[in-house]
C-alpha cells in the first residue's frame, strides 16, 4: 500500500465524506439499527455519532489504519464501543447468524468482489438482520452512464473507487431481501459521482437471491 492510499487517500476521504450534508444522510441510514452492528468500510468513523442508543456495539471492517486512526475522537465521543478488525468485507472473520445488523456507507464502490460482500453480510447477520446502506452507483440515464465509465480510472486512483456499480443488481443477486430502495442525485454534486442508492435488505434463513419484497424499489 503506498503513501497516497495510506496517509492522503484517508484524510481526502474524510474531509468529503464528513459534509453536514452526508451527514443528514448518514442519520438516515442508521435509524432503527439495534444490537451488535458489523460495519464494512468503517474508514474514520463518520457513522459513530449517528448510531442509535439501541446499538450496543460496532465492529469495525476497514484494513486501513490510517483511516481508522483518524477515528480517535469520534469514538471517544461515542458510548458504542468498537473493535477493528483488518480484514477484508469479501472474508469475514467472523461465525454465522453473530450480527443483529449490518452498516455500508459509500463501500461497495471501492470492493474488489461486492458479490462477495454482499453474501457475506448475509451469512453474519441473524435471521432478520437488516443491512441499512447508501452507496452511489449506476445512473438510470444512459449518458451519465457513459461519463462514469469514461471516469473509472481516474476516480479508481484518486478515491480509490468505481463509478458505475450496479448497486440495485447487485441486491437482487445476493442471498439479502431488499425491503426498501431509493435513488437520487446528491445536490450539487457531479452525476457521474452524484447517483446515490439508499435501502435496507434483510437476511433470511432461506432467503432466494433476487427476491424483492412487495413495495421495494
Amino acid at each position: 500500500m503506498g503513501l497516497w492510499a495510506r496517509v492522503v487517500q484517508p484524510r481526502l476521504l474524510d474531509a468529503t465524506l464528513g459534509t453536514s450534508q452526508t451527514g443528514g444522510v448518514r442519520q438516515r441510514v442508521c435509524a432503527g439499527m439495534v444490537g451488535d452492528v458489523v460495519e464494512i468500510g468503517y474508514g474514520s468513523g463518520h457513522n459513530q455519532p449517528y448510531l442509535p442508543p439501541g446499538v450496543t456495539g460496532v465492529w469495525a471492517v476497514d484494513p486501513s489504519g490510517g483511516a481508522f486512526a483518524l477515528s480517535a475522537a469520534r469514538r471517544a465521543a461515542s458510548p458504542v464501543p468498537v473493535v477493528r478488525t483488518e480484514a477484508v468485507a469479501e472474508r469475514l472473520p467472523f461465525p454465522d447468524d453473530r450480527f443483529d445488523a449490518a452498516l455500508s456507507t459509500w463501500t461497495l464502490c471501492a470492493t474488489d468482489d461486492p458479490a462477495a460482500v454482499l453474501a457475506e453480510l448475509a451469512r453474519v447477520l441473524r435471521p432478520g438482520g437488516v443491512l441499512h446502506l447508501v452507496e452511489h452507483g449506476l445512473a438510470e440515464e444512459a449518458s451519465v452512464v457513459r461519463w462514469q465509465r469514461r471516469g473509472n480510472g481516474l476516480n479508481k486512483r484518486i478515491a480509490g473507487c468505481v463509478l458505475d456499480r450496479d448497486v440495485r443488481g447487485l441486491l437482487q443477486a445476493s442471498p439479502l431481501t431488499v425491503t426498501a430502495l431509493t435513488t437520487w442525485y446528491e445536490e450539487g454534486a457531479p452525476r457521474p459521482a452524484g447517483f446515490m442508492y439508499e435501502g435496507r435488505a434483510v437476511a433470511w434463513a432461506d432467503a432466494t437471491p433476487g427476491h424483492l419484497s412487495a413495495g421495494s424499489c
